[in-house]
């Protein structure tokens, strides 16, 4: 009989609130005096950041979702941030983190390479709110208010050369504010990467907040990204680097564990993860069990980016 031993980084197989309603109260506490800063938590104060005078960034009704939002008590306190931890409770760990000041550096085949700090990096950045969905390839899945800006914007401010057929995201490697980064098992940094034609696609967004302010440190203050058609480890938190390049970037997931997760990672329910089926997902804060859509409901805006590359791994 064959005993296989779960190595760490392995998952084991295997509340929702209204938009409106949620957008009635965030309108309530900003009448009482509450405002950005009181918006983190009824019992507890938010220090004051420089991306504040963004919020609440007027809502883009053409992104919406078919789902009730997920509740953010449920959002933020179930998250995947190995730099943290590698148990799902990353808000007990990430007390420690600065996201501010914070720079994020932009080179490979640019026209100019040039260090942003995050102010100067949003300053003139078209922001809005977009619902999206969210799906884990663990099988979890949530529906939120990111605040951002598309990320073709910065593409375009950024000016990269003919060359350049990857966009690939670093995230920050500090040891002193993230314990997880102490541990040698990882291959830090965080790294993930995009084509250029899914980089320019309407739906990638650069996202500096969430439920009407700026990101908490869970959810990867001060800018990550969000990919809505694909598992969301493809979805980096704590950018710091971005760079364009000819060659496609191998991620952090692939450099770990080659044979369960890609490049593309594509949600389909129909291919399945090595070890756990991936029709069904259950959504955060209710527990209940919905089917997977393909491309998680966003197959009419991104199936086309995939047209001739069916012999690829798409979907892991």
């Amino acid at each position: 009989m064959l005993i296989r031993s779960r190595r760490r980084w392995e998952i084991a197989e295997h509340q929702t609130t209204p938009h409106d309603v949620y957008l009635d109260r965030r309108r309530l506490l900003a009448a009482l005096g509450f405002g950005v800063a009181g918006l983190a938590g009824m019992g507890s104060a938010r220090a004051a950041t420089p991306l504040d005078s963004q919020f609440p960034a007027k809502a883009n009704k053409a992104f919406t979702a078919d789902r009730p939002l997920t509740e953010e008590k449920a959002a933020s306190t179930f998250n995947n941030f190995y730099e943290f931890t590698s148990s799902k409770y990353v808000y007990r760990y990430a007390d420690t983190f600065k996201p501010f000041p914070w720079a994020v550096v932009v080179d490979g085949l640019v026209e100019a390479p040039r260090t942003w700090d995050i102010e100067a990096l949003c300053a003139g950045l078209p922001m809005e709110e977009r619902i999206y969905r969210h799906r884990c390839v663990e099988t979890w899945s949530m529906t939120v208010p990111w605040t951002g800006f598309p990320l073709r914007a910065l593409i375009e401010r950024a000016r990269p050369l003919g060359s350049a057929k990857y966009v690939r995201f670093e995230t920050f490697n500090d040891p002193a504010m993230a314990p997880g980064l102490k541990d040698g098992l990882y291959p830090w940094p965080y790294v993930e990467g995009l084509s250029m034609a899914e980089a320019t696609n309407d739906l990638a967004f650069m996202v500096t907040g969430v439920y009407g302010k700026p990101l908490g440190n869970v959810f990867g203050a001060p800018l990550r990204l969000a990919l809505p058609w694909k598992y969301g480890f493809k979805s980096i938190k704590s950018i710091v680097r971005i760079s364009f390049t000819e060659e496609r970037p191998v991620n952090f997931w692939q450099q770990l564990q080659s044979s369960e997760y890609g490049f593309w990672a594509n949600v389909n329910p129909a291919v399945p993860h090595p070890r756990w089926s991936q029709a069904e997902e259950r959504l955060l804060g209710s527990g209940e069990l919905v089917p997977t859509r393909l491309f998680n409901g966003y197959a009419e805006e991104v199936a086309g980016l995939y047209k001739g590359l069916e012999g690829e791994a798409l979907y892991m």
